[in-house]
């Protein structure tokens, strides 16, 4: 049983689960269950709970930062970056991200985790407003900006309308572009 999974399914299955249940369902039992096998193969993977936890949290960083950026950089001539960027952000669903982000607040290495990733993706934001002419210390006081209004939108238990959320949105980009 444990050759028909990879890590990479029980990470999947896991990041899943987060979303709709939280860190606190992060356990081999019922993610075995939910995905139909024994717990064998959880630990076949993964030594205990605590490497599959780090884990998560790896996979998270990859899916949530490293694809999202490699993938605006593989198209970066053929329209605005940040915009993009934005539009994606600000466009989908944010369940995993703010389910990582309440685990942080009681788990340091979760913690950590989330705190390489925000340095990450600012980084990232301030090197696309540097690309578009602004100056070091205006890149890094937007990107704050922008970086900010991201987190309190993902941590929102309001979500806007679409047509309301694409008018706020198109307001940020018109306030960073100046």
């Amino acid at each position: 049983m444990a050759d028909q999974l990879s890590a990479r399914d029980w990470l999947d299955q896991g990041l899943k689960t987060l979303a709709s249940d939280g860190f606190t369902a992060l356990k081999a039992e019922p993610l075995a269950k939910a995905m139909g096998v024994s717990r064998g193969s959880f630990y076949w993977h993964f030594a205990d709970i605590g490497a599959f936890h780090a884990a998560i949290l790896k996979h998270w960083r990859e899916i949530a930062a490293e694809q999202v950026i490699a993938n605006l950089e593989a198209h970066k001539g053929d329209d605005n970056p940040l915009e993009l960027l934005l539009r994606q952000a600000f466009g989908g669903k944010l369940a995993l991200e703010k389910a990582v982000r309440t685990w942080a607040t009681l788990d340091p290495v979760a913690r950590s985790a989330v705190q390489a990733i925000d340095r990450r993706r600012l980084g990232y934001v301030e090197s696309l407003l540097r690309a578009s002419g602004l100056s070091a210390d205006v890149a890094r006081a937007r990107a704050q900006i922008i970086y900010w209004a991201f987190v309190g939108f993902a941590l929102s238990d309001k979500p806007l309308p679409q047509a309301r959320q694409a008018a706020v949105l198109d307001d940020l980009l018109r306030i960073v572009a100046r």
